[in-house]
């Protein structure tokens, strides 16, 4: 089946076809297809994608070109092998040739304006975009674009196609060079964008609608542009209202100020955040002060915790080593499979800590790291807290007696 025969090109607005059955299969992946005579079903291919729909009310789900071939996969076997009916998700092909004609309009907006390429497009379920072939966009050249593209819209020029040979091709003012020299289908808006596209699009850019650019971002050393067109401008609408009108009633401000409220409620967040640092803060001296001061006939401060983050075991450790010069702290904490500890010292002790965390790392697989007056590390839990702090006090009193 020749490419110009199928009847997604001879009519994208075709809904509805019959055509025979030429062979059904399985793909390796035990997916049953059909391979039909003639197609309304569009194959994934030049960043659109397929149709879906149904033959002989079975759910068409994908629609792939296989070495020439368009595989029809279906939800379930077809029984007939005859002559059968399709349709096509009319929705679902509209929306696609909105994007890609709008995607067409857009790219060529930028080319007819600054001069970027467009080097890649993606047609995803909510969002489109366009590689630009530049590092930066700025925000007045991206409304300029924008601009320029509604008014090629409002403008209802006609969206040409035309099949040409590779000989003719000089005949058009082409965007960018083909990498096709057969069965070459031109996409042609007179006097603004000539194209070489295997995409459905509507007869006039009228039908597109309206497109709107929604953001960039970095891609390496492009600039992705992420943009809807048609029907998807109204949903982006819908879902930006529902959400300003939610978070207005929840900050119990008019949709108008919601930035305003947001920028207060930031504000006074910031405050607890400090506030709440600061009481943390007051409760680890406090905390520090209770724990040197249960020291019993040894040196040795130590203690179990759950769930404590190795920052507050640092601080903690630290302010008890200031608190009393001749301490030594073993602080241990198991977070869900793990357990982690720090080991520090007064100023008046000598034992190195760098050698504990030596001794008792191998028990849990771990890592760490430090110096001889502090050091903090990490393992599986391979044994219980307290028999770890037990690990850590014999090594310190192993190297007292060396």
């Amino acid at each position: 089946m020749a490419l110009h025969e199928r009847f997604y090109y001879q009519d994208a607005y075709q809904k509805e076809f019959t055509a025979e059955v030429l062979r059904q299969a399985e793909d390796e992946n035990g997916r049953p297809y059909v391979v039909l005579s003639n197609t309304a079903f569009y194959p994934t291919g030049g960043g659109q994608p397929h149709d879906t729909g149904a033959l002989q009310g079975i759910a068409v789900v994908d629609v792939e070109e296989v070495d020439g071939e368009i595989h029809h996969y279906l939800a379930e076997s077809l029984q007939e092998s005859g002559q059968v009916e399709g349709a096509i998700d009319w929705e679902r092909r509209f929306d696609h040739m909105q994007q890609h004609a709008g995607q067409h309009i857009l790219t060529a907006s930028f080319v007819e304006l600054f001069g970027f390429p467009t080097v890649s497009f993606h047609l995803g379920k909510e969002l489109v975009s366009i590689d630009l072939e530049v590092e930066e966009v700025t925000e007045e050249q991206l409304r300029a674009a924008e601009r320029l593209a509604n008014d090629i819209l409002l403008d209802n020029r006609p969206i040409e196609t035309k099949w040409v040979t590779e000989e003719e091709l000089d005949q058009y003012a082409l965007r960018k060079q083909l990498a096709v020299t057969d069965e070459i289908r031109l996409v042609i808006i007179p006097d603004f964008d000539y194209n070489g596209c295997g995409g459905t699009h509507p007869k006039s850019t009228g039908e597109v609608g309206l497109i709107s650019i929604l953001g960039t971002e970095k891609q390496k050393r492009k600039t992705r542009v992420h943009f809807v067109c048609g029907g998807r401008v109204l949903k982006q609408l819908q879902k930006k209202n529902v959400e300003l009108r939610e978070a207005s009633q929840l900050l119990s401000a008019p949709e108008d100020g919601v930035s305003e409220a947001i920028a207060k409620l930031q504000a006074s967040h910031h405050v607890l955040e400090k506030s709440l640092e600061d009481a943390k803060e007051t409760l680890l001296a406090v905390e520090a002060k209770e724990l040197a001061s249960s020291k019993e006939e040894t040196a040795v401060i130590k203690a179990a915790f759950t769930n404590r983050t190795i920052q507050e075991l640092q601080k903690l450790a630290r302010l008890i080593a200031q608190e009393d010069e001749c301490a030594i702290v073993f602080l241990v904490a198991k977070n869900d499979t793990k357990l982690q500890f720090v080991a520090a010292r007064g100023s008046a002790v000598s034992i190195s800590m760098k050698q504990v965390a030596a001794d008792v790392l191998p028990l849990l697989n771990g890592k760490g790291g430090g110096s001889d007056a502090f050091v903090q590390g990490g393992g599986d839990r391979t044994m219980l807290a307290d028999e770890l702090l037990e690990a850590m006090e014999r090594s310190c009193n192993k190297s007292s007696t060396n």
